[in-house]
Order: structure tokens, then sequence, then C-alpha cells
């Protein structure tokens, strides 16, 4: 699949938490972790398990920086 987004982190799946609408999805990736909360029925629809192999997948309008 081809996709426009550049900011995209390889990484496997450390963990799935499961609610009645939504999934938090926790990926590891080079520079650690990274977690995205997506529908259930999306984690679904990929077949989400721990152990898989999956690019996460940045595209913001904004990023912000605080110190």
């Amino acid at each position: 699949m081809e996709i426009s987004a550049r900011n995209q982190l390889a990484g496997i799946v450390q963990s799935i938490k499961t609610g009645a609408v939504m999934a938090e999805i926790v990926v590891n990736v080079d520079a650690g972790t990274v977690a995205a909360v997506i529908t259930d029925s999306s984690r679904e629809h990929l077949n989400l398990a721990e152990g898989d192999q999956v690019k996460v997948i940045i595209k913001a309008t904004e990023v912000m920086i605080a110190k």
C-alpha cells in the first residue's frame, strides 16, 4: 500500500487494550514506544495482535514542542 504520509515508523505491537468502542495499541519502535487510540472495529478489521509487525503513520497539521 502506498501512502503520502512521510512520518512512518516500523515497529512491533507490544500491547492492546480493548474497550467497548476504542482500543489502545502500543507499538515498540526504534526510538521507544508509540501509543495510538483507534476504534475497536478498526482493530478487528486489521486483525491486530501482540507481536504483529506494523507501521505507525503520523499525519498531523501541527507538531508542538514545549519546554
